[in-house]
Formats: C-alpha cells, structure tokens, sequence
C-alpha cells in the first residue's frame, strides 16, 4: 500500500499520540478517596490546566485550588484557578504563583488531600529561588540549561537544589496531607521525581551530582548561584522521608502509551509500524543522523524493515546552541534529516512536540522529506549555513513546512514519524 498524502497520514499520527495522552482518561483511573477533610489541587505544566479541567469533571465533592500554565495553554475551570506564566524562561507571574501555591497548603491536617497536577513544562512556571537568590538568578540558570545540551533529567536535579518548590519541597509543606500525584511524563524513562523537577515528588539525585553536572557540561552560573549550591543545608529531601510516606504517586500518561497508539493508527491505515524507542535522547541533529541512515537503509535494501513502514520514536533531545537563529528540537532534527535524506524520493517525515510548541515558536515542530533539501535553495537559503546557525525554524518557515497545531493539552515528549514507502 502507498500514502497517497504522507503529511495527512503523518499529521493522523500525532493526533492518535496526542489523543492517547488524554488526561481525563488517566485520572479517572487514579482517582484517590475523597478525604474527611479539605482537598487542595496544586499543579504545573503545560497540560496542567486541561488536567485541572479534567479533575473538576471526575470529582464528586468540594475542591479547591491553584495550578500554574504556560501563556496561552489556559483551559476553562469552575472551581481550580488557573495562572499563566512564561516557559522557558521564568517570569514574575511563575514566582507569584509559586508562593500562592505554597501559602495555599499552609496548615493542612493529616485529614486533608492534596492532589498534585504535574506535567512536562512545570520547572519554569514554578520559580522559587531559595536562599539569597532571586528570580534573575533562577532565569540566568534557566537560560544556560537551555543553551547546553544537557538531558532534562540533568537539568532538573540542577534545578531542584536551587529552589524552595522543587525536589519534594511542595510536597513536604503539604505535611501532615496526603500528596497524591497525577504525573503526564514528557521524561525519557517516565521517572515522575524528573517531571517539572519533581515539586511533590523528591528524587535521587543529589547536590554532589549538580555539581558534577554544572561541571560537566561547562554552565556558566552567577556566582551567587555557585555559592548557594556548594552549601550542604540545601540539599533536596530523599524518597524515604517520612513525610512523603502516605503519598501517592501515579504516571497517567507517557510517551510509551503515545507511540503504541499512533502505530495502532498506522495498522489501521494499512502501514505496519516499528517503534525505535521511547526514550532518544542527544542531540537533535546527531539522532537524526542515525534515523537517516536506518530510513536510507528501508528505501534502498529494503532491511531492517520491509517498506512501506513508518518509523517511530519518542523522548527528548538536546540543541546545544552555538548560533543565533530561531528553533526547537524537533526542527533541528528535521532539518538535518532533511539534509542525509536530500533527493531520496519516499522518506517523508514528521518531528513535533505533543504539548504544540516547539522550542519558544508557536510551531510544534515541522515536516521534512526527500526534496526539503531542494525547496530551500530554491527559496535561496543554505541549508548547512540554517543548521549551523541553529535556525532551522526560519528554514522551515520560509517554505511552509511548518506543523502548528496549537496547545494540545498534555506534554509527552516528542514524536518522530518518518514514513517510508
């Protein structure tokens, strides 16, 4: 069988991801008893307002509460108040709403519940500097990140030792309350102490380990912050303090559940379907050499898979800038796939990011195929020059090869799609 319209098919493929990732679905199977007491609905995320919206329909009794999202991503609450701030850079209206949410469980009773809304999104919409640092610290840390390479799991427990919210802080100020956490995992490998760094859910790593990582990958941090991390009374809390004993913690959605529905979709379309991994990480522009070459390998030889098939792959990669121009991940990673695959007629592929947004555009990522190479020098761009300069936005905008869906709702990582027939 032959697509006749890869992009629609491909575009059918991240619907049925995103769909799947539907947080109504996964928190009416993990709805917690209602207590004897208050129940307080904390959360961050870019899918935490549609998560907030999902709860108020499941939930039979009073409620009350405060949940953090990205500008744009807001979604219609009765009852939960819903705040926009700024990701990927915090802003000022991040840290007001991060204090709001920590006065909010001030006081709370062993007879009281929380249930925390987390998703992907959530470490920069809740800025909380701890110690003498301030929000220009946490935005210059923020930015650095950014701009290294690091793995989100890297990042986070940087993060959380820098922060008054993060690593189970939430959580811990939430005691003598039950926590129960309703996670939407954009982690490679779903660990829900990564997710927005953990705010109701404490991790493993330590503050020995932040330190080697800012080593590692060369982060250039204010003094105040360096001072601040090397002091050992800012150590996050552990898994096995007590006052995280009665919590629970529940992944709802993941990009493992996402790729299995849209290979489904696939079957259904009459393509079989490979799933590579879940969990892709490195950077952008490396990881697509390698689905280059194993797309390359399908058209020519017809091995490891026979044709037509698509190919399939989620978690996160990285973009360590070294230029100035405009673009996300899933881009980055098209348009050098774009470039290994240049004239190779029936490889059609597909990056985005099931939250709609990509990098800082409004783009969730866009397409690529065998003649995107061609397009853009038609259009008078280079595009070894656009991907060396980290402008791969700008090279897909210029042809319309750009896929904006919009705000989806839930954030579970990326999805890659590459169609060969």
């Amino acid at each position: 069988m032959t697509v006749s319209d890869p992009r629609a098919f491909l575009t059918s493929l991240f619907d049925a991801a995103v769909k799947a990732a539907d947080p109504l679905t996964g928190i009416q199977a993990h709805l917690p008893p209602r207590p004897k007491g208050r129940t307080i609905v904390v959360g961050a995320g870019k899918g935490s307002a549609q998560m907030a919206a999902a709860l108020e329909r499941c939930w039979d009794g009073p409620i009350e509460g405060l949940v953090v999202t990205r500008y744009g991503f807001s979604a219609p609450c009765k009852r939960i108040e819903i705040i926009e701030a700024a990701h990927p850079v915090p802003d000022e209206a991040g840290l007001i709403a991060s204090k709001r949410l920590l006065k909010l469980i001030e006081g709370l009773t062993a007879d009281d519940l929380v249930i925390a809304l987390i998703s992907g999104g959530g470490s920069a919409l809740l800025p909380l500097p701890a110690g003498a640092l301030g929000l220009a610290d946490e935005i210059a840390v923020n930015k650095a990140l950014l701009a290294s390479g690091a793995p989100i799991s890297a990042m986070n427990v940087i993060r959380k030792h820098l922060s008054n919210i993060k690593g189970g802080r939430l959580a811990a100020a939430a005691y003598p309350a039950k926590v129960v956490s309703l996670v939407v995992s954009d982690i490679p490998g779903d660990d829900p102490a990564l997710v927005a760094s953990g705010p109701t859910v404490p991790g493993a790593g330590t503050r020995a380990e932040a330190l080697d990582l800012i080593r590692l990958y060369k982060l250039d941090l204010p003094p105040e912050v360096m001072t601040h991390i090397a002091t050992a009374d800012v150590d996050a809390p552990f898994p096995d303090d007590a006052r995280f004993a009665r919590n629970e913690v529940h992944v709802i959605a993941s990009a493992g559940v996402s790729l299995e529905a849209a290979a489904a979709s696939a079957c259904m379309a009459g393509i079989e379907a490979a799933i590579l991994s879940d969990a892709i990480e490195g950077e952008a522009r490396e990881a697509a050499h390698v689905h280059a070459a194993i797309a390359r390998e399908i058209l020519n030889r017809n091995r490891p898979f026979p044709k037509p098939i698509v190919l399939l792959s989620g978690g996160e990669t990285t973009v360590t800038l070294t230029g100035k121009g405009k673009g996300g991940r899933n881009s980055e990673f098209l348009l050098s796939l774009a470039i290994d695959i240049d004239g190779a007629n029936g490889i059609h592929a597909m990056a985005a990011d099931t939250d709609g947004i990509d990098g800082s555009e409004d783009n969730a990522g866009a397409f690529a195929d065998g003649g995107t190479v061609a397009r853009l020098r038609k259009a008078g761009l280079v595009p070894a020059e656009m991907l060396r300069n980290n402008d791969a936005w700008s090279a897909f905008n210029a042809i319309g090869d750009l896929f904006v869906p919009g705000p989806t709702g839930t954030n579970v990582n990326d999805l890659r799609a590459i169609l060969i027939q």
